[in-house]
């Protein structure tokens, strides 16, 4: 009854989020103390999702509340067509996102930010994203597209050039399919009218993730124009940076918490008490000073890189796959499982962190016990499918890199070839309890049928030599996989683990 009172008055009380409504909202709300109607554009942001409006508008806005960067608002872009759905979403409410900070003692502190000022239209030749990106003012591309979404042969790292998308593009670059395409028009505009390049900025969770962008960019550039591919490389910058923040998708769960505070946000966004960004002071046409609200610049910023994927970005695919078989739901609830916990900070402790380099700042432990309090974080609804998703361009980009160095050094890799066995079982598309796990990676149907086939010869998996490239070949890799594989469907998740745990090596 008290659940039905409360919905009630909020429901009567709740306030639709724009411009007009900011003064209404309730005082315990930070809202922009800048007149919005005073920015221009400097940015165009590639990929609108909760990350973006929690980390990258949320430092630019912070800058614009200290009466800063008011030529640096951004733009919102997309090139697929779910990106209409939040396009409509955003320009109903002016573009204005609710930020709402979760600490695990229980506080929050909410906020509106409103440093994007409009959302492309979103369509299938991109002329509206290549119109806008060829504007003079625009200083800064920038993109959150998720990792897979490079073009990257798993095997060469380099990009795949025979992929569909990227073949259209370079026969069509006029009429681009992908942001890259967009991207690459939108600069030959601006060589033909004398318009300085502007840099391409990656938010992205990938290491070296302003070298990637560079390389995908020239590299599909070369494909159909190669003097324009040497004037990109040559002019234009892409500074890497480190990325850091989790935030859950928006659910049921996160919308009505902004209903109870009285806000009618159709898409408010949920964030850990925590943020890190560390970005190469390299552009070509400045920046904003995002130094003076908390992000660091730096010249080491792949050691940042590395220890944050190989520890968080790892860890969280350590933790969500054998949390999904055994039925976990949440981060939260996964690391405080004794049994997936311990799993967790063993491979992490013995077989990952030896190969990270210590900053001197941060020593290697110490961020790990960081990391270990943010993922327990119960206020963070963190889903284990979320984390789980696109597993085929995360372990490739996340946990790969440790077993190479492992089997490089001599190291142990005991531990490695378990999680990625734990994958294979994830990817069967059952739990231990027998209920179904729907898809959750854009190659989910290739992934399924493989690990069925590996369920009876455990080197089907590891065949998959795009991801996995000569690891099946390995003479450690291979039959530690094999072993941790056939335990796994033989004995069940638990006893495997426990079995890793008790091991003395």
């Amino acid at each position: 009854m008290d659940e039905l009172i409360d919905g009630i008055i909020a429901e009567s009380s709740m306030i639709s989020l724009n411009n007009d409504s900011l003064s209404r909202l309730p005082d315990s709300v930070i809202i922009p103390n800048y007149d919005r109607n005073s920015l221009t554009a400097g940015i165009v942001h590639i990929g609108v999702g909760n990350f973006h409006r929690a980390h990258l508008a949320w430092y630019l806005h912070r800058l614009m509340q200290n009466g800063q960067a008011y030529d640096w608002a951004i733009i919102g872009a997309g090139v697929r067509e779910h990106d209409k759905i939040m396009r409509n979403k955003l320009l109903a409410q002016d573009c204005l996102t609710t930020l709402i900070e979760l600490d695990p003692a229980g506080g929050q502190a909410t906020e509106v930010t409103g440093a994007m000022i409009d959302f492309l239209p979103v369509e299938p030749e991109n002329q509206p994203l290549i119109d806008a990106m060829a504007r003079p003012e625009i200083k800064i591309v920038s993109l959150t597209i998720t990792e897979g979404g490079y073009y990257l042969d798993s095997t060469t790292g380099k990009l795949d050039c025979g992929h569909a998308d990227i073949l259209h593009d370079a026969a069509h670059p006029q009429t681009p399919k992908t942001a890259f395409g967009a991207i690459v028009a939108a600069l030959k505009l601006r060589r033909e009218r004398g318009i300085t390049p502007f840099s391409c900025l990656c938010c992205d969770n990938l290491q070296a993730n302003g070298a990637i962008l560079r390389q995908t960019v020239v590299g599909l550039a070369r494909l159909s124009d190669p003097e324009l591919a040497s004037w990109i490389d040559s002019q234009s910058a892409f500074p890497n940076s480190m990325v850091d923040c989790i935030v859950p998708a928006t659910g049921r769960g996160e919308l009505e918490l902004a209903q109870r505070l009285g806000i009618d946000d159709a898409a408010p966004v949920t964030h850990e008490d925590f943020r890190q960004w560390v970005i190469e002071d390299s552009f070509c046409q400045g920046r904003p000073d995002w130094h003076l609200v908390g992000a660091e610049f730096s010249d080491h910023v792949h050691l940042h890189e590395a220890q944050k994927i190989r520890i968080l970005n790892g860890g969280h695919q350590i933790l969500a796959n054998v949390a999904e078989v055994m039925g976990v739901t949440t981060i939260s609830d996964a690391i405080s499982h004794p049994l997936i916990y311990g799993f967790f900070h063993k491979v992490l402790t013995t077989e990952i962190i030896p190969h990270v380099t210590e900053l001197d700042n941060m020593p290697v432990t110490n961020y790990l016990e960081v990391i270990e309090k943010r993922f327990a974080n119960p206020k963070i609804i963190d889903t284990v499918r979320r984390v789980a998703f696109d597993g085929s361009a995360r372990h490739a980009g996340f946990i790969l890199p440790s077993i190479r160095d492992g089997l490089a050094k001599e190291c142990q890799i005991a531990g490695l070839a378990l999680v990625e066995a734990l994958w294979s079982r994830m990817c069967e598309g059952h739990r231990e309890n027998g209920s179904v796990i729907d898809p959750n990676d854009p190659i989910w149907e290739r992934l399924r049928n493989t690990a069925s086939q590996a369920r009876i010869r455990p080197l089907a998996w590891l065949e998959m030599d795009d991801i996995y490239g000569d690891l099946a070949k390995d003479k450690r890799f291979a039959p530690a996989f094999e072993q941790a594989l056939h335990a796994i469907y033989t004995d069940g998740v638990a006893p495997t683990i426990q079995q890793y745990l008790e091991a003395t090596d």
